[in-house]
């Protein structure tokens, strides 16, 4: 039997259409009720809250981790790129897992990760320092934060098909703000104890809160899923899938660059830790605000084409523009970034929903655009830093991504028509 969504499309609500994520056979709204359900909401929004922080925060503080930690050069690209990169290696594998054992268990394996990866990534080794803590605890928090990335927009699209607008700007608000805490609050830590460490440290609390927080509806949630659906649609031999792909790397490639780069921008043209700091924070508050509205927008309307182009375009020139405007507006140029970037992520993110017509196909969707996005997409951050090391200056990187912003709005103007995968 089917139910007519948001879109106004019917949605096919039976076991197979929902296998890589449904949890029984009732699936969780029924069997929780509203107050449970609420319940599930606002744990997927605190999941978001943490999926950043591990980004912004050591970006930071990166010059006091560098010079402290005695980190040469190979090193610090590692540990800005190689998170991005394991968001796109694992991604594919959350479907699967999501079948095997869950949605809900999934996600919350992936948060004791992700706790424990931040708890070890400040550690000092005997006779070996910090390098090995940091490279372990940051590959396991791009391990885990990449299963949450791909599982968040499907459990969305199962539980809340008539409030996709709503809790996918949520949810992608919650991601843009902790990119803003992390990187609004991590300095005030380091100064305030003296120690990189303590101020790293800091942000394992939260997640921990938000994995005990998350027991009740995860250990509700039966351990398994349906088998997999026959004859169902396979997005890797759809247009429409790819389309919506490449917008995600290029659109990755844009984001992740600014989590790592954009405060050590800042401080290279001469502006304080401190100040920094503030700078990108209300860079990222603006990300929220563009990742609250752009979901509803996008929902809103069928066709979803003028959105993604101007938000693509914004980010870019915001990019550039934070690179070679004057330094007396870079609160200027760092806001329009804040508000295209934010806006183009939740863009991206809610084409898994307005593309698909089941939570099925959005899970698999939501891994492959993720895992090719993410993999890809991690190469900005090595490109920057690259360009940087090559040429003294971040001015070839303002360069590039006029060029990546260029192509994502035409890859957006592409992926924002009025389609489904399967049609």
């Amino acid at each position: 039997m089917g139910r007519v969504t948001s879109t106004g499309k019917t949605d096919e609500l039976d076991l197979s259409a929902g296998a890589v994520l449904r949890d029984g056979p009732a699936g969780p709204p029924r069997a929780a009720g509203r107050r449970q359900l609420a319940y599930l909401g606002i744990c997927l929004v605190l999941i978001g809250l943490n999926l950043r922080t591990v980004f912004s925060s050591f970006a930071a503080v990166l010059p006091e981790v560098t010079a402290d930690a005695g980190l040469p050069a190979w090193a610090v690209m590692v540990l800005t790129t190689v998170p991005v990169t394991l968001l796109g290696v694992f991604a594919p594998l959350a479907p699967g897992l999501a079948r095997r054992f869950g949605a809900e268990r999934v996600l919350l394996g992936a948060m004791a990760v992700l706790t424990a990866g931040l708890l070890l990534r400040p550690v000092e080794l005997p006779a070996a320092g910090h390098l090995p803590a940091l490279l372990a605890g940051t590959a396991a928090c791009g391990a885990a934060i990449s299963l949450c990335n791909v599982l968040l927009p499907g459990v969305v699209k199962r539980d809340f098909p008539h409030r996709l607008g709503l809790m996918g700007g949520l949810y992608t608000t919650a991601i843009c703000a902790s990119a803003a805490l992390g990187a609004g609050f991590t300095f005030p830590v380091f100064r305030a104890s003296g120690e990189w460490t303590a101020a790293l440290w800091f942000w394992a609390l939260p997640a921990g809160v938000v994995l005990l927080l998350f027991l009740p509806p995860a250990l509700r949630a039966r351990p398994g899923g349906a088998a997999r659906p026959a004859g169902g649609v396979s997005v890797w031999r759809s247009a429409v899938a790819w389309q919506v792909t490449g917008f995600m790397v290029l659109q990755a490639m844009m984001s992740f660059s600014v989590f790592a780069w954009l405060a050590p921008i800042l401080r290279e043209r001469g502006v304080d830790g401190g100040t920094a700091g503030l700078i990108v924070s209300a860079s990222i508050v603006l990300q929220m605000l563009g990742s609250l509205f752009a979901p509803a927008l996008a929902t809103r309307f069928r066709d979803q084409r003028a959105l993604n182009t101007v938000v693509a375009l914004m980010t870019g020139g915001g990019f550039a523009l934070s690179i070679f405007g004057p330094v007396e507006l870079l609160w200027l140029w760092t806001g329009l970034l804040g508000l295209g970037q934010g806006s183009l992520t939740a863009a991206a993110l809610t084409l898994i929903m307005v593309r698909t017509r089941d939570g099925h196909t959005a899970a698999h969707l939501s891994g492959m655009m993720q895992g090719v996005g993410y993999g890809i997409g991690s190469s900005g951050t090595l490109l920057v830093g690259q360009l940087h090391q090559s040429t003294g200056s971040f001015a070839a990187a303002g360069v590039l991504f006029m060029l990546v912003g260029s192509l994502a709005a035409v890859f957006g103007y592409r992926a924002g028509r009025d389609r489904y995968i399967g049609d």
